[in-house]
């Protein structure tokens, strides 16, 4: 693993950026190409994370213009944020091949992690809840044959998750989900944990376990309270499960904490405007 790779902060993109340009000046020798042009390409995911699509296609031209005299992992790595930046921007058909380039590369040379990259993206991109299905499965089945990629598996078995819940499937994505929080417990990722036990709870007011749920909603609550940042879907379920177990005089004030929180989601808003308006109508 790259060096930079452990300065990655996905939730502060562009803090994330700066230091990598930081680290892009201290780079002189001819002979640091392929960790230049690896450098590059994580620069621009993190602009593609900024949502400043076409500066990160600006920096990626760089490394493509030196691509033939690369390493096959720095090719790989081209392909992957060259298919992110496309698929964040609505233009997954153009994302579609790169991923699919990179996953076979990856295959070819032995980068397992890059591989599950690659096939994790297309579990993503494709355009039918099958074939991301597909995706998803083939890479989890890379990830647990190919120890390097092992540390894809918390993230696999979410993604699957949640696509068992969009099938209909909640047995299925409740396993899958604490398959997930054991794995995030064995890393000992404090977020990650958190986001898991957030996934069990939801899949088990889904499956009407909701005194089950609720507990371990007030569980994460008070995580928050001990100092975690703050989380609009932890007081959006907390809500639904008091909602549901005829307490609404309680549910109310968690609505609408809930709503002051997640009215502030954009993606929300703008892709769920009806689930945003429940929240303010069961407010306080």
């Amino acid at each position: 693993m790259r060096d930079f790779d452990k300065l990655w902060d996905f939730n502060h993109p562009d803090e994330t950026e700066r230091k990598f340009r930081n680290l892009l000046v201290e780079v002189q020798h001819p002979a640091e190409l392929d960790y230049k042009a690896e450098l590059l390409t994580q620069i621009a995911r993190t602009l593609g994370l900024q949502k400043k699509f076409a500066k990160a296609h600006e920096v990626l031209n760089q490394v493509e213009s030196d691509l033939t005299n690369t390493v096959p992992r720095t090719q790989i790595r081209y392909l992957l944020e060259r298919g992110r930046v496309f698929n964040s921007s609505a233009r997954q058909e153009e994302a579609l091949p790169l991923f699919v380039e990179a996953w076979k590369l990856g295959c070819r040379y032995g980068e397992d992690e890059l591989a599950v990259d690659a096939a994790h993206m297309l579990g993503i991109a494709e355009s039918t809840p099958e074939r991301r299905m597909e995706w998803n499965m083939l890479a989890l089945e890379y990830a647990e044959r190919h120890p390097n990629a092992s540390r894809w598996l918390g993230s696999l078995y979410n993604n699957i998750g949640w696509a068992q819940v969009e099938a209909g499937n909640l047995a299925e994505a409740l396993d899958l989900f604490e398959r997930a929080l054991q794995f995030r417990q064995g890393q000992g990722n404090a977020n990650l944990i958190f986001i898991a036990k957030w996934s069990v709870a939801k899949v088990l007011r889904l499956m009407d376990q909701t005194s089950k749920a609720l507990e371990l909603q007030l569980e994460l609550l008070k995580e928050i309270e001990r100092g975690a940042e703050s989380d609009g879907y932890v007081y959006e379920e907390i809500a639904e499960c008091l909602y549901t177990l005829d307490r609404r005089m309680e549910a109310s004030s968690y609505f609408s904490k809930a709503y002051e929180l997640l009215s502030h989601d954009h993606w929300l808003t703008n892709n769920e405007p009806d689930r945003i308006a429940r929240l303010k109508d069961l407010s306080t």
